[in-house]
């Protein structure tokens, strides 16, 4: 007897699923999870990228992607959890963003015995582990290695089609009142290293850092990066028209693109990392041009 406990005790431990979170905590599942709640927006385009978004049975807003995401009942926003809500929604995981959920009320779920795995891809490499990862706890392994598997060959061909490209010195626009940016550990700057470019605040200690006007206009980066907006009272990148003698606003390098393809660290940042190559390529063009024009002024 003792025998047989012993073996269905080996048994059980290894059906278990074992998992490492991105702050380094081990999350055990006795099977996968059939009711995930989503605690970010990310996570909800992981989780549907690697098999699962069917058992997802809440999700926290801005959850928009894909289009299925915006059927999921929300749960609450970055700053608050509706706790009621997600106890009686009965996860049997959830899946929260380090960075962005409230660390006290995710103490108070955990308190409850509901398995919670920490999600804070910041790297191309983390987004395609979290995939992996994330067909682990769900057991959709097959389709979530798929998943990534596409991911990383997407990578690799840009970083090959853009490797010793001419650098381009960049200020991303986080956001215009107050002036915020990215630093070097943001999913966004390894973006604009991957196209060839240098984030002039790579250096800052803060990943989203407030920064001076006066000191971008010192750094005078060649091209000048930001997101589409979403309320008329954002300025965007037209506060930089006056300071005509930045080589980005002389050059007309001042660039929007759709900050959640480049921001959301997912499988589609492949797709924001895409579209920053373009416009760091129209830089260089207009680079040459204005070198092949300075040289003609000069023998006219």
């Amino acid at each position: 007897m003792l025998a047989a406990v012993l073996a269905l005790s080996a048994n059980l431990a290894a059906a278990a699923i074992s998992v490492v979170d991105d702050t380094g905590r081990r999350v055990v599942l006795a099977r996968p999870a059939a009711r995930v709640i989503s605690m970010a927006p990310h996570v909800t385009e992981l989780v549907f990228a690697a098999g699962g978004g069917a058992r997802i049975v809440g999700a926290m807003n801005h959850s928009d992607y894909p289009a299925q995401a915006r059927r999921i009942p929300l749960v609450g926003s970055n700053s608050q959890i509706d706790l009621e809500r997600v106890v009686a929604l009965k996860p049997d995981l959830l899946i929260v963003w380090q960075s962005g959920n409230t660390a006290r009320q995710i103490a108070q779920l955990q308190g409850l015995g509901i398995p919670v795995f920490y999600s804070e891809p910041r790297s191309f490499d983390a987004v395609e582990s979290s995939l992996r990862r994330f067909g682990q706890l769900l057991g959709t392994e097959e389709r979530a290695g798929a998943a990534a598997a596409r991911f990383h060959a997407e990578v690799a061909g840009l970083r090959s089609r853009h490797a010793g490209r001419p650098p381009v010195t960049v200020f991303y626009q986080a956001w215009d009142a107050p002036l915020y940016t990215l630093n070097g550990e943001h999913i966004a700057s390894e973006a604009i290293r991957l196209c060839g470019g240098r984030n002039i605040f790579a250096d800052l200690k803060t990943i989203a850092p407030q920064v001076e006007l006066e000191a971008v206009v010192a750094s005078d980066p060649e091209a000048i990066v930001g997101g589409k907006r979403y309320t008329p009272q954002d300025r965007g990148l037209s506060i930089w028209s006056p300071y005509r003698g930045m080589t980005a606003v002389r050059r007309d390098n001042l660039f929007t693109l759709d900050e959640e393809l480049l921001t959301r660290p997912g499988p589609r940042v492949v797709e924001g990392a895409a579209a920053l190559c373009a416009r760091l390529e129209t830089a260089r063009a207009r680079r040459r041009a204005a070198l092949v024009g300075g040289k003609r002024a000069l023998h006219p």
